[in-house]
């Protein structure tokens, strides 16, 4: 270990850029939290500077260095003059390598490459165009010629799931040595310790009795999906819970972004149903939780809430899609996978987890601890 420190110590830091298209600080979505914790956790390991949109809070980047370069309209996609600027950043800075956070930008990013000769990796958080598709875009077509194209150039690609990374490889024929499974993680290390405490401050909170087992859902409600899956939980899964009068619960519903007819769920208040909103303190919540319900049918890439799920202890009850890029095999029992649509199988593998005590086991952590992963990807900078 010594040893290994020395070496670290002695190499000389890498220089990273990232391009990050939109706004992620703060983060509201899965996606924004994947690129801030990603980010902060890189920036701890190598010299990174981070070029953006200005509507960021840059103050909450506290390991890397911030350029509000991209403009906040959608003309930023096409923004001709970001060849140069980008491109004498790279020359005046010395950086070794670029990473491109989506393949939206790979016009520009090899444009650059051809300027200056720099690295250049594409980290693709879904295969884009699958998402665009199953939330019936009619440019999908035109974006999946283009992703394919943008893989192929690439001297990196980093993929959220190893499914992604295998469609690529075995369906696109990019090369596998370039491919690199790179996916979301927790900034927790090991199963919490103040489960009980976190569960009596909800509790507390929301009126909720000790005998009464504690169900969530989570996630930007403005996003189709996730609002599909939540109409499921509120007109499938929860009646047949209703229909079990011995079983105890509270299902609490977090996340921005609801529709204002739904009416901030008031008329589910008497069905054991808690709409908190937006949550600053969601990982008390997620540490609180029983058991955490994943329906969504439909999105595409990891469902960033599970990992966190499990990580923090809670069982969760998620379809088939919903389970996509889930390490199955780290699990252990805090996973139980159903298939889409069968929504009284989704319903009895919750009555019969909420009579289950499980532990995360620790080769959960070991796969998805940002540290571990930020660590893998250093190596194929280097």
């Amino acid at each position: 270990m010594e040893r290994k420190q020395e070496d670290n110590l002695n190499r000389p830091m890498k220089k990273v850029l990232a391009i990050a298209p939109y706004s992620y600080l703060p983060f509201f979505s899965g996606g924004q939290k994947f690129i801030a914790q990603f980010f902060e956790y890189l920036g701890r390991e190598v010299d990174l500077t981070v070029v953006s949109v200005y509507e960021n809070d840059f103050s909450l980047a506290t390991t890397y260095k911030t350029i509000p370069l991209l403009k906040k309209s959608f003309a930023r996609y096409y923004d001709l003059s970001l060849v140069s600027k980008i491109s004498s950043l790279v020359k005046q800075e010395g950086f070794d390598t670029i990473i491109w956070e989506h393949p939206y930008y790979s016009w520009l990013a090899f444009r650059v490459r051809n300027r200056t000769g720099v690295k250049t990796i594409i980290h693709t958080h879904n295969i884009e165009y699958q998402r665009f598709r199953s939330t019936g875009r009619w440019w999908w077509p035109i974006l999946k010629v283009y992703e394919k194209k943008c893989f192929k150039k690439a001297d990196k690609v980093f993929f959220i799931t190893p499914e992604d990374r295998n469609f690529a490889i075995n369906n696109w024929k990019i090369e596998k040595e370039k491919c690199i499974d790179l996916p979301f993680g927790v900034e927790i290390k090991q199963y919490p310790d103040d489960k009980a405490v976190c569960r009596t401050i909800i509790a507390d909170r929301h009126g909720i009795s000790k005998d009464e087992k504690i169900i969530q859902f989570n996630g930007l409600l403005s996003y189709k999906p996730n609002l599909d899956a939540l109409k499921v939980i509120l007109d499938k899964i929860n009646p047949l819970l209703l229909a079990q009068p011995s079983f105890r619960y509270k299902l609490i519903v977090c996340g921005k972004g609801l529709p204002d007819e739904m009416n901030l769920l008031k008329e589910y208040a008497n069905n054991n149903i808690i709409f908190t909103g937006f949550t600053p303190d969601i990982i008390t919540y997620f540490k609180a939780t029983d058991i955490f319900l994943n329906p969504v049918q439909g999105g595409g890439g990891i469902k960033t809430k599970m990992v966190e799920a499990i990580a923090f202890g809670a069982t969760v009850i998620a379809t088939k899609t919903a389970a996509t890029g889930i390490d199955r095999s780290v699990c252990g029992n805090k996973l139980l996978v159903v298939d889409d649509n069968d929504w009284e199988n989704f319903t009895k593998n919750i009555l019969e987890q909420a009579a289950v005590v499980s532990v995360t086991p620790a080769s959960y952590y070991n796969t998805y601890y940002w540290g571990s992963i930020v660590e893998k990807a250093i190596a194929m900078i280097r």
